[in-house]
């Protein structure tokens, strides 16, 4: 009953109240399900310190060691993350696929990627989130030429272990950080026509933002225009990542007909409004700028302020 209590009041992100419940029933016997309902409620909801708080305080199998990771990636808790390794270790849930790939995500978010590797080579039964996760770890550094050796790798792996959509997506963004241009379209035919993924708006957005970054605005635009023509509905991201590529390419003409369009697909994303505004400053465009920000009060809007979490020692 506690457990399903616990459950419900971290589903509608009420921490405190799940918290209360835990701990006045300290003169009670807790049993784990009920430790990891609170645990993975926490890191969820984004209550890293009370999850590491309560970590110290139990001892933890698979699920809360799974926990405790996801804190430490999202936190880039190292230190922490390091100690979590070696209760995997001493535990003997080193060879656990879950656990593993937890492991792989931590140390690729703390910028260790030789670790994560090294994880990943010694792991027995690998999954497509395992490879993903590895793939996605190089794509975050910078490391395209390593993460494309590891998806040629990854099709050739036995057992076989097909890409999906999130896979693609890693490589994609791989190529872009890198200037992969010419891989990062091979990639992209080859997900619709050997695996017959279809291609969804996060890959053409992440396209798109290769082409631009690579000064390749053009085709960039061509392939916009198409997406706007042959889709019922534009997504914003792609729209977000068209008038980035108009930005860095100085080009004001696409740019303002693309910040229409974002309009009518968001317009009350204070982000988009707020990209809108910095592209016609960059424009010049100064009295569309300011109306643009105008906007942003009207509406009573508000920027979503920039956060970040720092381990401290």
């Amino acid at each position: 009953m506690a457990t399903a209590l616990v459950d419900l009041y971290m589903s509608c992100s009420c921490v405190e109240e799940a918290n209360r419940l835990f701990i006045h029933m300290e003169e009670r016997p807790k049993d784990m399900a009920l430790c990891n309902a609170v645990l993975s409620g926490c890191v969820e909801n984004g209550h890293f310190r009370e999850a590491f708080s309560m970590l110290g305080g139990i001892e933890p199998n698979g699920i809360a060691l799974t926990c405790a990771l996801s804190a430490c990636s999202a936190t880039a808790n190292l230190a922490y993350g390091l100690q979590v390794h070696c209760k995997v270790l001493r535990c003997g849930f080193d060879s656990e696929t879950i656990l593993c790939n937890a492991l792989i995500d931590m140390y690729a978010k703390c910028g260790r990627t030789v670790a994560a590797r090294v994880v990943f080579d010694r792991m027995t039964d690998k999954n497509v989130l395992s490879w993903s996760s590895m793939i996605d770890g190089y794509s975050r550094h910078g490391h395209g030429k390593e993460a494309l050796d590891l998806f040629e790798r990854m099709e050739n792996a036995v057992p076989r272990v097909s890409p999906n959509a999130i896979t693609f997506l890693a490589v994609l963004s791989a190529c872009g950080h890198s200037g992969l241009v010419n891989q990062g379209r091979a990639k992209l035919h080859l997900m619709k026509s050997k695996y017959a993924i279809d291609p969804g708006p996060e890959h053409y957005a992440c396209f798109i933002d290769m082409l631009g970054r690579a000064g390749q605005i053009d085709e960039a635009w061509d392939l916009y225009c198409s997406l706007r023509a042959n889709r019922t509905e534009l997504s914003g991201a792609i729209c977000v990542a068209m008038l980035n590529a108009c930005i860095s390419n100085i080009d004001v003409v696409r740019g303002n007909k693309v910040a229409g369009h974002l309009l009518e697909v968001d317009p009350w994303n204070t982000r988009n409004l707020v990209l809108i505004s910095n592209f016609h400053a960059a424009a010049r465009q100064w009295s569309v700028s300011d109306e643009s920000r105008k906007v942003i009060m009207n509406k009573g809007l508000k920027k979503e302020a920039a956060s970040s979490h720092v381990s401290m020692g």
